[in-house]
């Protein structure tokens, strides 16, 4: 796959009445940008000096300067937000476990399809309300949005504890599905406003990464929580989501004094650095500081096509993840391992997708190439499925397990990076991510539909399906790339024909 390797998705002009003063004025020219009366709306970067904001030094202690802003960035960032995305899966998956637990029996989810009902209402709110959410999220400022989303799905989590009935358990799910609608897209949005295009990636691994790791231990953790069944007159299950929903409750509440705003209104960094690191994503891409966001903007937003490709490219990603997610017990059960090596084993492939993960984002960060990797993860994903579906011994098929947890996870921030270097502007950035991540949700849905409980203990309709969808995903990317493959050489060619000869708009493959 080619290698980009020219920084500029964009035309970025200095306003004439500018050239005098060390303020550069960019003006964002591509449709994205333009408001629906076809005017431009220009983007005014504060009076940045790379030389003052590195206090006068020399390119070696600059980059020394950059170094340290990054890592202190990084480690303001990274750590907190992946607890908290941790957390919000924890919350998300532990159903399988309180089922097995006797939450299944005490409830009735056997019934019919009651189980698959409870599991999927949690992504109707979750589809629905992630795009508003975003397009709000400054409004209503980030810490507070955020911290509020936190404690509002943890408190729901102490109530799932309590429920009479599946049908009150469905409404919680419901909720949590609305309070955690707005939490990973707003995530994926900041930390792509922070980064230049190829550092994003990592970023992205890195506090996915937590959370993988996390999920692998989840299910031994919840098993090990019911063990308290009986104490306080509670159920095992219950205690399982009194124990986690209250933990996620004082994160939630502690998060608010450390959660990071936007680079231009963060108040870590004092006022050099700021303008240092808004100088550096001016450079990269030329949109440092945001756009004004409208309805018109947003449906402008919306009509672009690859926008809707991205999305579905992301659904059929995160149906595997959520398929072992969900029922990765299930399926080693199945294998013929009783319940607790069961859960034992389902760790295993989540520490090696960790690994996994951001070994392969560090490879496409830096050789710049995200469809490359991406279609190489989607092959393990296909592979792994097709190994735990169709093989003969269990130890075979546990390792298929591997293959697939690990390419599904390394598909998700490598999607979620691969559309968001080919975005211009804050609106459209918000938009973008937004209607991805909905769609994820989908794949969701999709996924605790095609896993019935009928088909254990192969389930091999879900497998059909799963590979399905990893093949379109891979011809969605070639389609995608090969579109912007030509857009880049048909710019080539009218740069060569031009006077100036210069590139200003090339896509990231």
């Amino acid at each position: 796959m080619a290698v980009e390797s020219t920084p500029h998705l964009i035309s970025t002009t200095v306003h004439p009445s500018m050239l005098a003063s060390t303020t550069k004025s960019a003006t964002l020219g591509t449709q994205s940008e333009e408001d629906m009366t076809g005017k431009a709306s220009p983007v005014k970067v504060p009076d940045i000096d790379v030389e003052r904001a590195a206090c006068d030094a020399s390119d070696g202690d600059r980059a020394a300067v950059e170094r340290r802003i990054m890592r202190r960035i990084d480690l303001r960032m990274l750590p907190l937000l992946g607890l908290l995305y941790s957390l919000a899966l924890i919350d998300r998956t532990n159903l399988g476990v309180a089922r097995i637990a006797g939450m299944g029996e005490d409830l009735d989810l056997s019934v019919g399809a009651r189980y698959s009902v409870v599991s999927c209402v949690y992504f109707i709110p979750y589809i629905l309300l992630e795009l508003p959410s975003n397009v709000f999220l400054r409004t209503f400022g980030t810490r507070n949005l955020l911290s509020f989303c936190v404690v509002a799905w943890g408190a729901v989590q102490l109530a799932m504890a309590f429920v009479p009935s599946w049908k009150y358990l469905a409404l919680c799910r419901v909720l949590l599905g609305a309070f955690e609608a707005g939490f990973f897209p707003a995530l994926v949005f900041i930390i792509t406003t922070w980064y230049r295009r190829h550092e994003v990636q990592k970023r992205l691994a890195a506090f996915y990464l937590i959370s993988i790791l996390t999920g692998g231990f989840s299910a031994i953790l919840a098993y090990g929580i019911s063990q308290l069944a009986g104490r306080a007159g509670l159920n095992g299950w219950s205690w399982i989501f009194v124990i986690e929903g209250a933990l996620t409750v004082v994160f939630g509440c502690v998060a608010w004094a450390f959660l990071p705003e936007f680079p231009d209104n963060n108040t870590f960094l004092n006022s050099e650095e700021k303008k240092f690191v808004l100088q550096r994503i001016e450079e990269d891409r030329g949109d440092s500081l945001p756009d004004a966001v409208t309805i018109w903007k947003v449906l402008h937003h919306m009509s672009d096509w690859k926008i809707w490709v991205y999305g579905i490219m992301f659904m059929c990603a995160t149906i595997p993840a959520y398929a072992i997610g969900f029922f990765v017990t299930v399926i080693l059960s199945g294998m013929g391992w009783n319940l607790e090596l069961a859960l034992l084993l389902s760790a295993p492939p989540y520490i090696f997708a960790a690994f996994s993960v951001f070994v392969f984002a560090w490879l496409s960060d830096h050789f710049r190439s995200r469809a490359f990797f991406l279609a190489v993860q989607t092959l393990l994903t296909l592979v792994g499925f097709i190994i735990t579906g169709f093989g003969h011994q269990p130890g075979w098929r546990y390792f298929g397990l591997f293959l697939g947890n690990a390419g599904s996870a390394g598909c998700i921030p490598g999607i979620l990076a691969y559309s968001s270097n080919n975005i211009v502007s804050h609106s459209k950035r918000a938009v973008t991510t937004a209607i991805i991540i909905s769609l994820g949700g989908l794949g969701g849905i999709i996924a605790t539909t095609i896993f019935r409980q009928e088909d254990f203990p192969r389930y091999i309709p879900g497998i059909i399906a799963t590979i399905s969808c990893q093949v379109l995903l891979l011809v969605l990317l070639g389609v995608l790339t090969l579109h912007f493959w030509y857009q880049n050489k048909a710019k080539r060619n009218t740069a060569q024909g031009s006077p100036g000869g210069r590139i200003d708009l090339l896509y990231t493959l």
